[in-house]
């Protein structure tokens, strides 16, 4: 087999175990120097292969490619950025062929959603559609967890444990209070189409009255009447009310309540922040004295109370990543497949990249109870496996010591190129 380098890039929203499918895959193809020369990874994902932006991840050491698996957000830097269709910018799709050649870059890893997956896609048919050899293997991350085929996505178990952890907390703390000050506390969690973090927040409410005692779903019209109904018997009966409220619940009309008017990169509509339009209307309607918080990016940042699972997970998929690709496939995700819930047991399967790009994977709605304010037992016992373990990076001076790398450039050999 002729030896090529390989890219490696990260899109879209980063996570605290991102750096754990980038060791995985440098480390995998640092194993096998016959085939893979080296890992350039790209500056600011898709990007630094469109802009010739690379990184010689050769020049770091061992230690410091093993350290990204304990060090959160994206070591190469990330994007929103998607690439158009052949037929739309056909550029684009020649300025890649041209950056892949003069590297001698044969194998193409990238690292993120269902956009991602997409944009991993494209780069898959350069083969057939400009006659450019290339194995593009896509490695899920998502804290979104709305990736299809696979049970689960890198990223979401270390956010469901800290979102868990966090109204838990936040709960024992408004319980303390309640009796002279703050009856309602809401916390706002990710998630635009699909509830699954916000599910995540049910975890914490192991018997009845524990907080949180109210989630908001996507998939759930939100009603305000019975929302209120709820909230006040809630304050009436246990003397508080802690709620779990995703970025993407939207009104009887399907329009989100925190809809600002703005687009985002890939033209999604930019959400402003629910929980203050929830804090407002409790007290506007119930005159409750309240309190409200976003995880926003402490959420997926939080590498300190990372679960082991995801780790391991997010690891393992790199891997495989570039064992598939030394296999000779293209146009693959590798998807974990749950064996069993108790004990969790898993493995990972190949799951076509034409299955998996730009498909949501929802809530079930067995998933959510009838009334639509909570978890049931199915979700729970889906969701509890994946928060499991603890990986505590190390720490220094009291704090988490995470990696830097040095990201030294490789040097350029084409003219520059306009994104």
């Amino acid at each position: 087999m002729t030896v090529k380098n390989a890219f490696y890039a990260q899109s879209g929203g980063v996570t605290a175990v991102i750096n754990a499918s980038a060791a995985g895959v440098i480390e995998t193809a640092r194993q096998h120097p016959d085939k893979i020369g080296k890992v350039y990874a790209g500056r600011n994902g898709i990007i630094g292969a469109l802009t010739e932006d690379l990184i010689d991840t050769s020049l770091e050491s061992a230690e410091n490619i093993a350290a990204l698996r304990h060090t959160p957000s994206g070591a190469f830097g990330s994007c929103r950025y998607k690439l158009k269709s052949l037929e739309a910018n056909r550029t684009q799709y020649e300025r890649l062929i041209e950056v892949f050649k003069a590297h001698n870059i044969g194998y193409f890893f990238y690292n993120g959603g269902g956009d991602s997956a997409d944009t991993c896609l494209k780069v898959s048919q350069l083969a057939e559609t400009m006659g450019y050899p290339i194995k593009a293997i896509h490695v899920p991350k998502t804290v979104d967890n709305d990736l299809p085929i696979t049970d689960c996505c890198p990223g979401f178990g270390s956010v469901a444990k800290y979102v868990a952890t966090s109204i838990r907390e936040a709960g024992y703390d408004v319980a303390s209070m309640c009796a002279t000050s703050t009856k309602v506390f809401i916390l706002e969690v990710m998630g635009r189409h699909a509830g699954w973090i916000t599910a995540a927040c049910g975890l914490a409410s192991e018997a009845e009255g524990e907080a949180p005692h109210i989630l908001l779903f996507p998939e759930i019209e939100f009603d305000e009447a019975a929302f209120l109904a709820r909230v006040d018997e809630c304050v009436k009966t246990h003397g508080y009310c802690v709620i779990g409220v995703s970025e993407g619940i939207k009104n009887k009309e399907g329009k989100f309540l925190s809809e600002s008017g703005l687009k985002d990169a890939f033209g999604h509509a930019q959400l402003g922040g629910v929980a203050p339009t929830i804090a407002n209307l409790i007290r506007e309607k119930l005159g409750y004295k309240y309190h409200w918080a976003v995880a926003d990016y402490l959420q997926r940042a939080a590498r300190h109370i990372a679960s082991q699972v995801d780790v391991e997970q997010a690891y393992a998929l790199g891997k495989a990543a570039v064992e598939i690709a030394l296999e000779g496939k293209n146009a693959i995700m590798p998807a974990i497949r749950r064996l069993e819930s108790s004990p969790y047991r898993w493995d990972i399967i190949e799951a076509p990249l034409s299955e998996v790009a730009n498909v949501e994977k929802f809530m079930p709605r067995e998933f959510i109870s009838e009334d639509g304010f909570h978890i049931t037992d199915a979700c729970r016992e889906y969701l509890s496996p994946l928060i499991q373990g603890e990986d505590i990076p190390p720490f220094k001076n009291g704090l988490p010591a995470y990696v830097r790398l040095q990201n030294l450039p490789v040097e350029r050999k084409l003219p520059p190129f306009e994104v």
